[in-house]
């Protein structure tokens, strides 16, 4: 029988992605599943596992992380265009009453939410093209400096379609498994999650008030503290030479960086717990005071520019909130 080039090249794609999997690493996963869960046997894993395909340009794409290497500039104009700051304007009129609810319940101000969202997945619509199934499968056996972490999200993924009824070998995300308006990863969609109607279903996929209620739950459980300031500018009072890049977490008082020559924008209490964030825009070095609640969004995605642009499109998308 005649076979195509393209047959053939096809066959020895498939050929190489399978080999590139352990199956003795797959059947220890699918024993200790079993051994620890009832939601499936070994043999039932492992037929979810067959399913799954092995995706070399997602080894390649989380080994070269575009964040790793943007700017504060460049990373802040992906974010902040009108087009994003006008949808979220929209989403807000939309859900509105869910948002305040979930914002007075809370203590996490609604443009705080918006700015998570529409950084994650522009309002949800852009929520990840790559089957979650996949992601986990080529990141936990093909992906030696991190597979633990991803094996064991790969464990929670099957427990989750499991607990939430989702088509486990259909559901779509990013390139590193993360799934839904919030971009949750399976762990955090099991420990985060919450049904805005409280009817036992909570679905991140298609629910835009379910996936309001799980950033406010996110970031509440994180300790958001209430009524309590974010960043603000810093503006230097004399020249401040030898200031080292500072730990998220705040480890100082704003009246010690006031003390070396940094001067809030905005009032601060001198007795805050801050940081000094560095960022780099245009040419010219900017400093913002960071403070708890910032830290706070860091533990959503751990990167500064994240945070901060969270933060720039939360404020733009406030600004529309009376239009």
């Amino acid at each position: 029988m005649r076979k195509t080039f393209s047959g053939i090249l096809i066959s020895l794609i498939t050929i190489t992605s399978l080999a590139q999997v352990d199956p003795a690493a797959l059947e220890k996963f699918a024993a200790d599943y079993a051994a620890k869960h009832d939601h499936f046997t070994k043999e039932e894993v492992m037929d979810v596992l067959n399913q799954a395909e092995f995706q070399q340009e997602i080894i390649d794409k989380i080994s070269r992380p575009a964040e790793g290497t943007m700017t504060w500039e460049r990373y802040r104009n992906i974010f902040l265009k009108q087009g994003r700051i006008d949808a979220g304007i929209e989403f807000y009129k939309e859900h509105k009453a869910t948002l305040e609810r979930v914002s007075t319940d809370t203590g996490v101000p609604t443009e705080i939410i918006l700015g998570i969202i529409g950084v994650e997945t522009y309002f949800g619509r852009i929520k990840g093209s790559y089957k979650v199934l996949d992601a986990l499968y080529t990141l936990g056996f093909g992906y030696s400096r991190r597979g633990k972490f991803f094996k064991s999200e790969l464990e929670k993924f099957l427990t989750l379609s499991k607990l939430e009824e989702l088509e486990i070998t259909e559901v779509l995300g990013s390139y590193a498994g993360a799934m839904g308006y919030t971009q949750f990863m399976p762990s955090s969609y099991i420990a985060y999650a919450k049904s805005f109607e409280e009817n036992g279903t909570r679905d991140l996929m298609e629910s835009p008030e379910d996936a309001i209620a799980s950033v406010a739950n996110y970031l509440k459980v994180h300790r958001w503290k209430k009524g309590q300031p974010i960043t603000s500018r810093a503006e230097m009072t004399r020249k401040i030479t030898g200031l080292r890049k500072q730990a998220l977490r705040p480890k100082n008082k704003v009246s010690d960086y006031t003390k070396i020559g940094f001067k809030p924008a905005e009032e601060l209490q001198s007795d805050l717990p801050a940081t000094m964030l560095i960022f780099d825009k245009e040419g010219k070095t900017e400093h913002w005071f960071g403070l708890y609640n910032f830290y706070v969004i860091t533990r959503y995605n751990h990167s500064p520019l994240y945070a901060m642009a969270v933060y720039q499109l939360a404020q733009e998308i406030k600004k529309g909130f009376g239009e």
